[in-house]
């Protein structure tokens, strides 16, 4: 069921309309001993009954919202049109927001793609699209909406890793991007059969679980240093090639493979090393004998 447009009209013209019917009525009752024909009075009541009965007829509309018409139980339309406005008495009105809104689920306790249990939230942002759907597709659309998002933030979850040991591999903590969209598509996949836009969805939250949190907190920080190992290994063997080349273009020394070796070992010893190496000067030769 698809959203169409309900007949509605300025309500200020028929403000008048009652309100000169019922002045003419309570007009003809009041004076109806002063002379008037006999057949004015017959027709007050009717005039009074009909400016009430036009009366059930107006609503309002406010900006940024519907109002949803039903004749009968039958869909007869929808009211965007800002002001007071009057449709057919019969209808029933159902008010719709339009506005964009947005809520925060709870802190869900689920397993990523390695089966390790986090904790994820996520913020979304909706608004209602087509009122149609709204109403008649979902029981309630508001909760419809709060469950669905909830649902797809755990399938979502479920598809990646918290934390990647292969860049080229998405993770929740570090393809925010990714992760956000995939969110949205997800959610906007559920919500679409109830007139619901998804405008935007993003996580707030993510951590481990309390009962693993400080093992991969180690494992982080185990993984940080051997990153920065390899990158200072990385950068100490350029500057001892780099050495070596210099010296050799520019012949300082000369240097068999045994003394190569040794500035080497002792270069990469002093640039790899945690601490600061005491310096110590070889008065004899590397040979002996």
């Amino acid at each position: 069921m698809n959203e169409r447009k309900g007949f509605s009209i300025a309500g200020i013209p028929l403000i008048v309309v009652c309100v000169a019917l019922l002045a003419m009525g309570f007009g003809i009752v009041t004076h109806a001993n002063n002379g008037l024909p006999l057949w004015l009075p017959a027709i007050a009541a009717p005039m009074v009954a009909t400016a009430v009965f036009l009366a059930k007829g107006f609503f309002q509309v406010a900006p940024n919202e519907g109002q949803v018409l039903q004749l009968f139980g039958k869909y007869a339309g929808t009211v965007r049109l800002e002001g007071l406005r009057w449709t057919n008495p019969f209808y029933s009105k159902q008010r719709v927001s339009l506005r964009v809104r947005n809520f925060e689920s709870g802190k869900l306790k689920v397993n990523d793609s390695d089966g390790n249990p986090i904790e994820i939230g996520a913020i979304v942002v909706w608004q209602v699209v087509d009122t149609a759907e709204a109403v008649f597709c979902v029981d309630d659309y508001e909760n419809y909406v709060h469950i669905q998002s909830e649902s797809a933030l755990r399938q979502m979850a479920q598809s990646y890793p918290y934390d990647a040991h292969d860049d080229s591999k998405a993770s929740l903590r570090s393809h925010g991007e990714v992760i956000n969209s995939h969110l949205r598509d997800e959610i906007q996949t559920r919500l679409g059969k109830a007139g619901v836009q998804v405008v935007e969805a993003r996580i707030s939250h993510l951590a481990y679980a309390q009962e693993i949190a400080q093992a991969m907190l180690q494992r982080q920080q185990a993984g940080a240093i051997i990153a920065a190992r390899t990158q200072i290994v990385e950068g100490a063997v350029s500057m001892v090639e780099m050495a070596l080349d210099q010296l050799s273009k520019r012949g300082v020394v000369q240097l068999d493979e045994e003394r190569k070796a040794s500035m080497v070992s002792n270069l990469l010893v002093v640039l790899c090393g945690e601490r600061g190496t005491q310096p110590v000067v070889n008065t004899g030769s590397l040979y002996s004998g």
